[in-house]
This record gives C-alpha cells, structure tokens and sequence, in this order.
C-alpha cells in the first residue's frame, strides 16, 4: 500500500496530461486515519465518474459495539452513515469545476426504505464507502491540482463529519439503532402472535404525491378499529399500539379516494424498515407478503397453473404452461402460483389491478356460461383453501367485488382514511343470502420441479477486422425499477411492485448474469438456481455481483421474492 504523499507526488507529476494519465493513479493510499482505493478510473471527463472506496477502521469510528453486532443494528448503521456521508459530499460536489463530469462527488442517495446497500457496508474490522469522483480535466487536459483539493482537502471532511463516532449526534445515531431493534420486535411478534401485519396508531400513509416516497402534509393519522387494536411491547419505545391484522382472507371495502389503495400500498412496503420520520415506521408486513396483479404481456416459463386454469379449448398443457405474451388471468394465475413456490404467506391484491374474469364469476355469469366451459376457476373459489391448505393468507382491496364478503374472516372500511370494522354488519347483512360458489374442487400444489434452459454466458461477435470472432461476456443494460437486459434478453420488473430501488434492480441483473455464466447450456431446476444464488449471497455478499474485481457503490439487496421473480420473467 502507497501513502497518500506518493500519491500527492502521483499527481503533480501528471498534472497538465493528457487525461489517460489518471489511469497511473489507480491502486490504495493510506491517509492515516483511512485508507482510499481508487478501483476504477474513468477514460474522459465526460464518461461515467471514477470509482473510490474508503476504507475505515472499526476501532477508529469507535461505535459502541452493541451498534455493530448483529445485523439489524449493523444494517440501521450503514443506513444511517451513508445519508451523512451523503450530506457532507453534497456540499462539497462540483466545487471544482472543469468539463464534463469534472469535481463531481457523488453517492447513493437513500429513499424511505432502509435497505442493505453496497455504497457503505461493515465486516468484523472495517467500515467501507462507496462512491464516485468525477476527476477535473480542462478539455481533455487533467487538472490535478483540483483533484488534490477533493482528495486531500474535502474528503477527509467528509470521512471525519460523517462516519467517525465523536462527530455525530449521539442520540441521532441511537434512535436509529433503536428503531431497527423496535421494528425488529414487531416482525417477531407478528409470528408469534398469528398475524400477518400491524399498522402502529398515528401513522401517516398517505405520500406526499405520486412520485415522491415522502409523507403528505396534513394528512389524517392512522387510527385502529377498537376490535382490532393489539397492543405490543417493544424494547425501546415500550408499549405500542396500532391495528393487527390476523392471519386468513382481510377485506379492505370503501368508496373511492377514502384510503383503500393507501393502506394497501402502505402494507406492501411494510416488507421493509422505514427511516425515522417517513410516518410509516411501524407499518410492518410479513417479510414474504406479495403484490401481486394483473400483467399482460409477460413471458411465463414452465408453470403449473392448473390450480386457476384448466381444460383450454386448444387442450393446451396448463400443468407446464409457458407463453410469451400472457393474458391478465393466465399471468395473474401464474403470479400467484410463482409466489407460492418463493415461499409467500401473505398475498396482497387490489382488485382495480387484477383481471376481472380471474377474481370472481357472478351468479348470472355461471347460469349462462357452464363450469364445464369455462376454463378459468376464478380466485374466489381458491382463496380459502389457500390459507387453510397451505397457510397463505389474503389482504384484498374490493370496490365493486361483493361476492368476497362471503368468505372474508375481517372486512375493512375505509372512511376518509379511517379504517371502521364492518366485519360484523357485514356477516349479519349477508344472513339469509344466497352465497355464490366460494370453494372448487380439486385443489393441489402446484405439480413438478420447473426446469430452466440457460442460453451461454457469452456471445460472439466479429472482430474489427471482420476476419474472424471474438467472445465477449454479455453486457447488462439498466431501466432502473422497469427493468434490465441482458445481450439481446430483456427482463420486465415494471410490475414487480416490491422492487422499490433502482439499486435492488441493478443488483438482479447482475444476479441474474451470474447464474447465466454458472448454468450456461445447461438445463437445472429453478430450485438448484435459487440455492446457488443464496449460497453466493451469504459467502460473498455484494461481491459475488462484482465481476469488475471491485464492489461498486450501487447495488442494493433485493428480497428472495424478487429473485425469483426476476428469474420467472427472464
């Protein structure tokens, strides 16, 4: 390893260059109290930015240790650490100026969600930060001196404001130990206590507008029904109470614009731990619950879907079915059946999003239309014994869809934004009616292991020269949440509603290059794909997603769920 004054010396020797020369720089510097790896360097001013690691000791941070620990307060830290550094490289980004991406100092800049992210990780013994710098140039020409302000001048700044222990808030860097750990013990109660999610009295759902994760001004504080307000002790903010909702099928009802897709979507990122402030704190969900909806159009590969679809007129195979331009039933179904085998217990539905023909027939459609031809056993009839045959539960948003009251075990109305109990109103309107079809026969697991058939790791191209071949690896091109491609395949995330982050996108597509290169002609059960995956996730970390020898700074974890929903739509 160099120390920073060779690399002080580095520079003024290129100073003035032409800008290949940074090239030279390349390599780890001490800075005493860090070290800085410069990984990558940029080929001119006005490509993609440099990349450049810090590296911190444990000791010299000097967190207390219960911070570091274990994983739920490790993870809360390098949340935390990251939107200081964030701050303090904001100040001080494009200070030096120059052409094209010159003086840039950039790095992730965290949403509402707390995710575990590349751009600032822990191990036993170290503190690591990602980033990137855009290296000064006039013209084409390196201005070294300016890149010696930023690496000597600024970012020892920015290390000792914002990841060194002393420097920071106390009781700030506390309260987010703590919340990780609060948000933590509802998680565990939710198991424990047979419920599938908790919404926390005084919670603030609504967002601030269609495009922006922050919490609306003025907005009406959640407040639970009496008959379904549970109480939990939590370890630090002690007693909390809010609305439980039990396992089984739970029914969100109301008019339009009273909060029904509100608290539907507050419910689905409730996966996730929220930041202090975003008003969804203790809005916390069953870890494996599932968006699902209608998509029309996406590729489905090798699933049984016979469960919701049967006996196709073209005696098309439903038991193995596959289709590159999905209907709204045939992908809902498979959604759903692709859910299951991801390990889901909790489902969660808006019916606004869903095929009409895949979540209920009426009365006078069954009279007219005979079961024996129609194809589609819609969701209705299948909901009940999902959860009493396989434990998955239901949270449904219905508006026009009255023939689920039959089945729903609690029944929501949303008033203005407050949730009313009608579950009992309900069931005593309901005496006396005739019920529609609710349960069908024949119910099952989904049939077989699925196979999947991965196309080479490589491809071929012709050499400049035209005379002959040359193998290159295949290169990922991102669409932040909507998607990826990866060569000439392209990958539709765009309704995979649970993907809150560019980040979480970019790192399933470099997931999803992995088992491409491991299982390359190869035909292996999607199980044996998923289990070489996690192994590689818990061995390496960010760093089995890394092929350039270097972790970079933007790649944040995705849950097993979306794993394998990137692969279903590969």
């Amino acid at each position: 390893m160099k120390h920073k004054w060779d690399l002080k010396k580095d520079l003024l020797a290129i100073h003035k260059k032409s800008y290949p020369a940074y090239k030279s720089l390349a390599g780890t510097y001490d800075f005493d109290f860090f070290t800085l790896s410069i990984d990558h360097v940029q080929g001119d001013p006005f490509a993609s930015p440099s990349h450049l690691t810090i590296r911190l000791s444990k000791d010299t941070a000097a967190f207390p240790s219960q911070y570091t620990e274990h994983e739920v307060a490790a993870t809360a830290l390098e949340d935390y650490l990251l939107r200081q550094f964030e701050r303090q490289a904001a100040r001080f980004s494009h200070k030096e100026n120059g052409s094209g991406k010159s003086g840039l100092i950039s790095i992730t800049r965290p949403g509402q969600e707390v995710l575990k992210r590349s751009a600032c990780t822990m191990d036993e013994k170290y503190i690591y930060v990602r980033f990137c710098v855009g290296f000064p140039a006039n013209g084409r020409t390196i201005n070294a001196v300016a890149l010696s302000k930023i690496l000597f001048d600024f970012l020892p700044v920015c290390v000792e404001k914002s990841l060194l222990y002393r420097s920071l808030p106390a009781k700030q860097v506390e309260a987010s130990i703590f919340l990780a750990e609060d948000q933590k013990a509802v998680r565990d109660a939710l198991k424990e206590s047979g419920l599938v999610a908790f919404v926390a009295d005084g919670s603030i759902l609504p967002r601030e507008s269609g495009v922006s994760q922050r919490p609306m001004k003025g907005a009406v504080p959640f407040s639970s029904p009496d008959s379904m307000r549970i109480t939990l002790t939590l370890p630090h903010r002690k007693e909390v109470s809010g609305m439980g909702i039990r396992q089984g099928i739970t029914l969100i009802a109301g008019g339009g614009y009273h909060g029904k897709s509100t608290l539907l979507q507050a419910l689905e990122r409730g996966v996730y731990n929220h930041i202090e402030g975003d008003g969804r704190e203790l809005v916390i969900t069953d870890e494996t619950a599932l968006k699902l909806r209608a998509e029309d159009g996406r590729r489905i590969h090798d699933v049984d879907i016979s469960l919701f679809i049967n006996h196709l007129p073209n005696k098309k195979d439903t038991t193995h079915f596959s289709t590159l331009d999905a209907s709204g039933s045939t992908s809902q179904a498979a959604n759903i059946v692709e859910g299951m085998e991801a390990g889901c217990k909790l489902f969660l539905i808006d019916e606004d999003t869903s095929a009409t023909n895949f979540m209920v027939r009426d009365e006078l459609m069954q009279r007219v239309i005979a079961r024996d031809k129609e194809p589609i056993t819609p969701f209705l009839e299948r909901a009940k014994d999902l959860y009493e045959q396989n434990g998955i539960s239901t949270i449904l948003v219905v508006g026009s869809c009255g023939s689920y009251f039959y089945i729903a075990d609690a029944i929501l109305q949303m008033d203005c934004y407050h949730p009313v109990d009608i579950t009992q109103e309900v069931k005593t309107l309901l005496t006396g009616t005739k019920a529609p079809a609710t349960t069908a026969p024949d119910f099952h697991p989904a049939q077989g292991k699925r196979l999947f058939t991965f196309a080479s790791g490589t491809r071929e191209r012709k050499n400049y020269r035209g005379t002959g071949t040359v193998t290159e690896r295949l290169k990922i091109r991102l669409s932040g949440t909507d998607g990826f491609s990866l060569g000439n395949d392209t990958v539709n995330l765009r309704y995979v509603e649970q993907l809150v982050d560019a980040e979480q996108a970019a790192m399933l597509a470099q997931l999803t290059k992995l088992a491409r290169e491991r299982f390359a002609n190869q035909t292996v059960p999607l199980a044996d794909i998923i289990a070489f995956l996690t192994k590689q996730l818990q061995k390496e970390g960010f760093a089995c997603a890394s092929p350039a020898g270097y972790v970079t700074g933007h790649l944040a974890m995705p849950r097993i769920q979306e794993i394998y929903a990137c692969l279903n739509r590969l």
